[in-house]
């Protein structure tokens, strides 16, 4: 696993083409996802939820 300390606003890249930005809100860290939109983007309980064929857990 690489792990990469990043300051509020800052990104890194995977690849060409995804981008992945810290976002610090009132105490809270957020991440924001950009990729092409044929590229599923998922929570990792979701992606297990839907690996097992459930239905995953509500979005937020």
């Amino acid at each position: 696993m690489l792990v990469l300390a990043r300051e509020d606003g800052e990104s890194i890249m995977i690849g060409d083409n995804i981008k992945i930005t810290m976002i610090v809100e009132g105490g809270r860290t957020k991440f924001g996802i950009e990729a092409p939109k044929e590229i599923p983007v998922h929570r990792l309980e979701v992606y297990e939820a839907i690996q097992r064929g459930e239905q995953p857990p509500e979005q937020n």
